[in-house]
């Protein structure tokens, strides 16, 4: 079987691209395939008996069919809930896509579908002179960007689509996941947004008051996960 990776990006900080990433692997799952996921690096960690862990990293952790180390899936944790690479500079350690990439290239060929998630939105800085679409753009992978429906959601998610097609990189497709419970012309702005960008919509993620991976999962249609898998 074909094995396929892609990268998980989204429109801004807190759009549930975590969430979203989660559900997939579980609809992965669920369509027979083995599956993996890297939060190469993770801001805002919590210290433990087994040293920093991150939440988001832990839920990848929890739903992916492959057996990884959390230093596999989350090389980089820092403690700071702040910029990955001003989290880094307090802590005296250095980021570089070089270093990155060589920790997901040892798994990217160990799951039939395996995701990479960044962290915040498509140009958050690691360096003084790289970002995290950097090591997007080293992996070659396609993207699938996360849109977080709130207000502005169309303007961030139109810049976010031409920022990494001008990176020279493939969208595979967008999710709209519904982070604002109280968003007017909820349905307008999403179909606005089905007219203006140019690939898939995977799903429609409703406002969940507790979601579930597993209630994600429902939300992607079946060609879209075949457009994705085959």
């Amino acid at each position: 079987m074909t094995k396929k990776a892609f990268f998980i990006t989204g429109t801004d900080t807190n759009v549930g691209k975590t969430l979203i990433a989660a559900g997939l692997l579980v609809a992965a799952k669920q369509q027979g395939l083995t599956t993996a996921a890297l939060k190469p690096v993770a801001a805002g960690c919590e210290k433990t008996n087994e040293g920093l862990r991150n939440s988001d990293a832990l839920l990848l952790q929890s739903v992916m069919t492959q057996s990884l180390h959390y230093d596999q899936i989350n090389p980089y944790a820092l403690e700071a809930a702040i910029a990955p690479h001003i989290a880094a500079q307090q802590e005296k350690r250095s980021l570089s896509v070089d270093r990155l990439s060589g920790f997901c290239r040892g798994v990217l060929s160990s799951a039939n579908f395996t995701l990479v998630e960044g962290a915040g939105g498509w140009r958050v800085p690691l360096n003084a002179r790289e970002t995290l679409a950097d090591l997007a753009k080293n992996l070659d992978l396609p993207v699938i960007i996360v849109v977080g429906v709130r207000l502005g959601c169309i303007n961030h998610a139109l810049l976010t689509f031409e920022a990494v097609v001008r990176d020279g990189l493939a969208v595979a497709g967008w999710v709209a996941n519904c982070v604002d419970a109280d968003m007017p012309v909820l349905q307008e702005n999403i179909e606005s947004l089905k007219v203006r960008l140019p690939v898939p919509c995977l799903g429609v993620v409703p406002f969940l008051a507790e979601p579930s991976p597993e209630q994600v999962a429902k939300c992607f249609e079946q060609a879209a996960l075949d457009h994705l898998i085959q």
